[in-house]
């Protein structure tokens, strides 16, 4: 530790692989306590595993699962802001309130977007 109150960091290749152990260890958590989370990931893995039997293009296939994966990456960094929110105070505030609101309509609003974005990608292959 440094001399002032912060850890001195890590750098060059530490710094990549500890980022990458706290990015596994964010993704561990999410999944054994977020019901969400643990939802869509199940539903998320059920459409990347159709993509090849619809026989799409690799481009609009790309496309289909960045729709997911965004889905996911929405729904974890909601997860994170309502617990930050939690760890803060558990107390009822309107703020907080908003706060997670807010969060949670961007993970409805990636959903959206996500079914729109099959079902315009989808639909010439279905008739």
């Amino acid at each position: 530790m440094g001399t002032d109150k912060f850890p001195v960091k890590a750098k060059g290749i530490e710094r990549v692989f500890k980022a990458f152990l706290n990015s596994i260890n964010g993704l561990r958590a999410a999944l054994r306590h977020e019901q969400a989370f643990q939802q869509e990931v199940v539903l998320g893995l059920l459409c990347i595993i159709a993509i090849p039997f619809l026989q799409t293009p690799a481009l609009e296939s790309a496309i289909l699962i960045f729709a997911v994966v965004l889905v996911w990456a929405t729904e974890l960094l909601n997860s994170g802001l309502e617990w930050t929110i939690d760890y803060i105070s558990e107390e009822q505030h309107p703020y907080a309130k908003i706060a997670k609101d807010m969060g949670s309509a961007a993970v409805l609003i990636s959903l959206i977007g996500a079914v729109a974005i099959w079902l315009v990608i989808l639909t010439p292959y279905l008739n």
